[in-house]
C-alpha cells in the first residue's frame, strides 16, 4: 500500500496544483504516513510552497496543530536535531580557524538538500558532513618562550593547524564520495534556493513600486542617500559606552559606516574588500559575490564591505580597544537576517515602531538599522552599498530588538 500511494503521491506532487490540492485530502482520504511521504516527495521540489513551509519549520521551527500528523512533525524535529548537531560541530571547527569560517547556513542548506528524506537525518554523523566543507593546513607561527632557570624570554618558529573553508565545488565533490552518489544540478539548485530562503536574498534592496528616486536613488528601490565620505578606518567613530553593547551605539556605528562610503558584498562582515578577500568571497559564494565580480572591483575595492546582517554583526563583533572586528566574539553569534529576527527580544509590526535608535527592522531576508527620525541604514545592494533610507519609502515589515543588544 506505501509503495503505490508514493508513487500516487509523486506523480501528483510533480505540478504545483497538484501539491497544493492534494496535501490535506492525503490526510484525509489515506493517514500520517502518506502525509510523510508526501512531504518526502516534495522535498525535491524546491519551488513549492509545501517545500518552503518544511525548509522554514526546520530551521526555525514551528508550532503545528493537532491536525498535522505525528509523523511529519517527528520528521522535522528529527532534522532540528541534526541542525543542532551540525551547529555545535560547525562551531568547532571554526575555532580552530583564522581567516575565513565554514558558512553554517550554507553547510545546513546543504544537509537538508541532500538528506532530509532519509529514514533518520539525525543519524548521519554531523562530523563527517562538516569535514565535506573544508581542510587543514599546517602554518607557522612566532611565539615568545621563557626560559624556566633564567626567566630570559626569546622567540621561535612552531607549527599549529588551522581549518581552512574549501571551495563550494571542492565541498559538492567531497559530498559526493560521502553520499555515494553524484551531487547533480538539481540538487545544486536547490541549496541554492534554500540557502537564499534562510539567508535572504542576495542582494538586500527589495523594489517600492512606485516610489521614484531621490537623493542618489535608483528606480524602483524608494530613496536613498549615498555617504559623502570614504574611509577604511575607525578613527571618528563615538561610542558612549564601547564595553557594552547598546542600541545607541549601534546606530552610531551604522551612521558611521554611511558616512564612510563602506560598500556591499554578500557574506562580508566589514572587512576591508582586497583583490585576495574577493578571490576568497567568490570562491565561497558563486553566487552573489563571483557573478558580481565585475561590480565590486569596480565600486568597493579598497572599501570596507558587509552584507545587510553584517553590518549588525560587525558592530557585535567590534573590538574599540583594537579598533577590530572579531569574528563570533562579544557574545554575538553568527546569525542570518532572519535568525536575528526570530530570536528577537522584542519585535512588532513596523507601523508600530517606537522611537528608539538603533533597533532593527526586517523584512524576509533582509534587515537594516533604524537611527531615529523616520531614517534608515541598511546594506542595500552590491550597486548600492550602504545608504540611509527612509522607513516609509522602505517595505520593512516589522521592526525588533537584537537579542544581543542592550536596550534602555
Amino acid at each position: 500500500m506505501s509503495a503505490v500511494a508514493a508513487k500516487i503521491a509523486g506523480a501528483v506532487l510533480s505540478d504545483e496544483r497538484g501539491r497544493k490540492a492534494v496535501s490535506w485530502i492525503l490526510v484525509a482520504l489515506f493517514s500520517p504516513l502518506i502525509l510523510l511521504i508526501a512531504f518526502l516527495c516534495a522535498l525535491g521540489a524546491g519551488g513549492s510552497e509545501h517545500n518552503s513551509a518544511a525548509v522554514k519549520a526546520s530551521f526555525y521551527g514551528s508550532a503545528f496543530t493537532e491536525q498535522i500528523p505525528a509523523a511529519y512533525r517527528a520528521h522535522i524535529s528529527d532534522i532540528q536535531a541534526a541542525f543542532s548537531a551540525l551547529d555545535a560541530e560547525i562551531a568547532s571547527v571554526n575555532a580552530a580557524a583564522e581567516d575565513e569560517t565554514i558558512d553554517a547556513i550554507r553547510v545546513k542548506a546543504a544537509f537538508y538538500a541532500l538528506c532530509a528524506g532519509d529514514d533518520a537525518p539525525s543519524a548521519i554523523s554531523p562530523e563527517q558532513f562538516v569535514a565535506c566543507f573544508y581542510t587543514t593546513e599546517v602554518r607557522t607561527r612566532t611565539v615568545e618562550v621563557t626560559d624556566p632557570d633564567t626567566g630570559e624570554s626569546s622567540t621561535e618558529k612552531e607549527e599549529y593547524t588551522v581549518n581552512v573553508p574549501v571551495s563550494l565545488e571542492t565541498a559538492y565533490r567531497n559530498l559526493a564520495a560521502l553520499r555515494g552518489r553524484e551531487i547533480s544540478g538539481d540538487d545544486r539548485d536547490n541549496v541554492s534556493r534554500i540557502y537564499t530562503m534562510i539567508s535572504g536574498p542576495v542582494d538586500g534592496a527589495v523594489p517600492v513600486i512606485g516610489t521614484g528616486s531621490g537623493g542618489s536613488g535608483g528606480a524602483g528601490y524608494g530613496s536613498y542617500e549615498s555617504g559623502s565620505g570614504f574611509s577604511t578606518g575607525f578613527d571618528g567613530l563615538e561610542l558612549s559606552d564601547p564595553e557594552t553593547k547598546n542600541a545607541a551605539d549601534l546606530a552610531a556605528y551604522a551612521r558611521f559606516a554611511w558616512e564612510n562610503g563602506w560598500g556591499y558584498c554578500w557574506g562580508t562582515i566589514g572587512y576591508v574588500m582586497t583583490p585576495a578577500f574577493l578571490n576568497s568571497k567568490a570562491a565561497q559564494y558563486p553566487e552573489g559575490v563571483g557573478d558580481k565580480r565585475d561590480i565590486i572591483e569596480r565600486l568597493w575595492m579598497g572599501h570596507r564591505t558587509t552584507d545587510c546582517v553584517g553590518l549588525i554583526k560587525s558592530y557585535g563583533w567590534y573590538t574599540s580597544d583594537t579598533q577590530s572586528i572579531d569574528y563570533n566574539s562579544h557574545g554575538m553569534p553568527d546569525f542570518s537576517a532572519n535568525q536575528l529576527f526570530y530570536t528577537a527580544s522584542e519585535s512588532g509590526p513596523v507601523s508600530t515602531i517606537p522611537e528608539i535608535p538603533g533597533l532593527a527592522v526586517w523584512q524576509d531576508g533582509h534587515i537594516g538599522v533604524y537611527v531615529g527620525g523616520g531614517e534608515v541604514i541598511e546594506a542595500m545592494g552590491t550597486n548600492y552599498g550602504i545608504v540611509k533610507t527612509k522607513l516609509a519609502n522602505r517595505t520593512f515589515t516589522h521592526w525588533l530588538k537584537v537579542a544581543y543588544i542592550k536596550y534602555e
